[in-house]
């Protein structure tokens, strides 16, 4: 049984696709004779089962509704698509109905409010910030990529009532904005010790996926209950006898395992106090004896540098988000986050709700070559076949 039948299912046939396999027979007949013992032993079932669903625009057209403008079809948008005749004129129809939600002051309000959910961040002026640039980006058909390399307009409004956005520039003091890794909301929401919360922020928002970062095909050996499966090597970052923390503790678990990846993205922004204002040096708090302020031997090993992952130098955060910017996991984890918010899934990271890159591989490449422009990416998923079949 194939990973990508059953992200596609609903949750009713999931289960019972798993409660099939468990019994080792099909859904109508668990001893495995019956109607579902015709079925070809060489296929999938549950692609057949798939393959079963009818195409309803109505129903589409409802969850669409709800989820790019927040309410239910108008009577005269469902007759619409009940009178326009075949299936290739009801198409048409609900695209269009599509379009115009998108084109909407509605739809602006509606992905503001799902970026202020995505950032995990609100309910202040600077805070609120951050996701309407994001929505700004995302209204306006611009790069997806602006979030991590925009130099300028991070720190605008959106007047929720008028459905309008202000650009403004961020006044924290960085010599050249990168998006929102300089966005000083972010860093004063997301402070912490060495901030390690700002790396996960980074990893877990753009990258859709929690530390460890990068998993070797082969562990190595240190001595330890389990191998060291990281990329970077196991010394890059430090003991006690190089630093004034043990990245290299193997007595529980193996911390280098995440540590190697995330100690050299962190410094970078540990540069930011407690308020987000850029600093232009590593002063995020410690949790040693009198809170001294981190220093780069805490986090890496002399000769090291900071890297957005293994072979991938960054020197700066203008360098960091072009790093990102050029990773393709950052493609795939936009348009994650798109097909689950579409399909009524759960969060990609907090829900472990993944999707595999097989199921979303043309809409990755269609994003990727339409200049990773999110809201043609929204349509192409609110239009998709998967979307429109009950």
């Amino acid at each position: 049984m194939k990973n990508s039948s059953l992200t596609r299912l609903g949750p009713g046939l999931a289960a019972l696709a798993l409660a099939g396999v468990a019994c080792g027979g099909g859904i109508d007949n668990p001893s495995g004779g019956g109607p579902d013992a015709a079925i070809d032993a060489t296929s999938d079932e549950w692609d057949q089962r798939l393959e079963e669903r009818e195409v309803d625009y109505n129903a589409a057209l409802r969850a669409a509704a709800l989820r790019l403008v927040g309410r239910l079809p108008t009577l005269e948008e469902i007759r619409s698509i009940q009178n326009a005749g075949d299936l290739a004129a009801q198409k048409v129809a609900y695209e269009a109905h599509i379009d115009a939600f998108l084109a909407s002051p509605d739809f602006a309000r509606q992905i503001y409010f799902w970026w202020q959910d995505t950032l995990r961040m609100g309910d202040d002026t600077e805070l609120d910030s951050a996701a309407a640039f994001a929505a700004q980006v995302t209204v306006e058909g611009r790069s997806y990529l602006e979030l991590l390399t925009a130099t300028a307009g991070q720190c605008g409004a959106f007047d929720v009532g008028a459905a309008a956005f202000t650009a403004a520039d961020c006044g924290n003091g960085v010599p050249v904005q990168a998006g929102l890794l300089t966005h000083p909301g972010v860093h004063r929401h997301f402070t912490s010790n060495f901030s390690f919360r700002r790396v996960k922020w980074v990893q877990e928002t753009f990258a859709c996926t929690k530390f460890p970062a990068e998993i070797a095909a082969t562990g190595i050996d240190i001595g330890a209950a389990a191998p060291y499966t990281g990329l970077f090597p196991f010394e890059s970052v430090p003991a006690l006898d190089t630093g004034r923390v043990n990245f290299r503790d193997t007595s529980a678990v193996i911390c280098a395992n995440c540590h190697t990846t995330m100690n050299h993205i962190a410094p970078l922004l540990a540069t930011f106090d407690e308020q987000g204002q850029f600093q232009g040096q590593i002063v995020a708090p410690t949790p040693l004896e009198g809170a001294p302020p981190a220093e780069l031997r805490d986090y890496l090993v002399a000769g090291e540098t900071t890297a957005w992952r293994y072979g991938v130098p960054a020197a700066d955060l203008p360098q960091l988000g072009a790093a990102m910017a050029a990773d393709p996991d950052i493609a795939e984890c936009a348009i994650a986050r798109v097909w689950n918010w579409a399909m009524g899934k759960g969060d990609v990271v907090d829900a472990l709700r993944e999707v595999p890159a097989e199921i979303i591989r043309q809409e990755i490449d269609d994003f990727v070559a339409d200049g990773h422009r999110l809201k043609s990416a929204i349509r192409g998923v609110f239009t998709h076949d998967d979307f429109v079949k009950f």
